[in-house]
């Protein structure tokens, strides 16, 4: 969650996302760009967030990527 941004604020804008997502028309916009619709809460959103940023960590250490 956002530093400093109150929990009702949080939930409305989870609410809004949600709804669009249901949206069948925006949904499948963002199906032809690619995009994976995924609704959820915040939490379910920090999870992932939190094993992507895991699983590609691991990728760049394996691949030797170093900073310039």
């Amino acid at each position: 969650m956002p530093k400093n941004v109150p929990v009702d604020i949080i939930d409305r804008l989870n609410k809004a996302v949600n709804d669009g997502l249901a949206d069948s028309k925006l949904n499948a916009q963002l199906r032809d760009i690619t995009g994976v619709p995924m609704p959820g809460s915040p939490a379910d959103f920090g999870q992932f967030i939190a094993e992507e940023t895991e699983k590609w960590a691991k990728v760049i250490k394996l691949s030797g990527v170093k900073s310039e």
